[in-house]
């Protein structure tokens, strides 16, 4: 088990790459904590936010994903040092403890969770993915199951994918377009004014989760799973 720590600050922008299954949660502390367990290590280091990413993860000889990123620009007066970014990086396993305040870009070969963060979140997963109680998401895709509860959806536009089954609740999304393509079928429908667009893929079943009306669009007029959310 190895562990690395770093003071982050709020507002921080923290990308997280890992091989394996990552937990990240928020806490009560400006510092990064990143523990992981197994011989994959750990390292949390301080990058200029012009500088190229690249995400990958491998289970053997088969490549999850390999991609080179450009660092996402969040500035604020609170982080640590403008235009900065902090990266974490595990070659297996772990946990990663974080401010509340943090946006975050997470990549894991396996799966990830997602806990108690009041800033945004980018997540990708090779395996399945699960995101709780988070303020902001701005894009996420799962090979395997996806599972969505946050209170905003950043932008405009978005488009969220999922290898098996997608349940996805953004609490104040009351005006969209929404467009679904799961093991049913496709369909499409319209929530309030249709003022944003949001276009969910599935390998599996799709269960829309609101507490706004949902009307079904032509030409087919077909709505999928709906369901009320448990806390409204």
């Amino acid at each position: 088990m190895t562990q690395r720590s770093m003071f982050a600050g709020k507002h921080q922008t923290i990308i997280i790459k890992v091989g394996a299954t990552v937990k990240v949660k928020g806490h009560e502390s400006n510092m990064i904590v990143a523990e992981t367990v197994g011989l994959g290590g750990v390292s949390v280091e301080r990058r200029s936010e012009s500088q190229i990413g690249r995400a990958r993860a491998a289970i053997g000889d088969h490549v999850l994903f390999d991609w080179r990123i450009k660092l996402p620009s969040l500035p604020s007066p609170l982080s640590v040092g403008e235009g900065e970014v902090i990266e974490v990086q595990m070659g297996g396993g772990g946990e990663v403890l974080v401010p509340f305040e943090s946006n975050l870009k997470v990549y894991a070969g396996k799966d990830i969770d997602v806990e108690g963060i009041r800033g945004q979140v980018d997540a990708y997963s090779g395996l399945n993915l699960n995101v709780r109680d988070v303020y902001g998401l701005r894009h996420a895709s799962a090979g395997r199951a996806m599972n969505i509860e946050c209170q905003t959806m950043i932008g405009k536009e978005a488009t969220f994918g999922a290898g098996r089954d997608l349940r996805f609740h953004v609490a104040d999304l009351t005006s969209a377009r929404l467009r679904v393509k799961d093991v049913g079928g496709y369909w499409e429908a319209l929530i309030g004014r249709g003022e944003k667009s949001l276009y969910l893929r599935s390998g599996g079943d799709v269960i829309f989760v609101t507490d706004q009306k949902v009307e079904p669009l032509p030409p087919d007029y077909i709505l999928g799973k709906i369901e009320k959310p448990a806390n409204p």
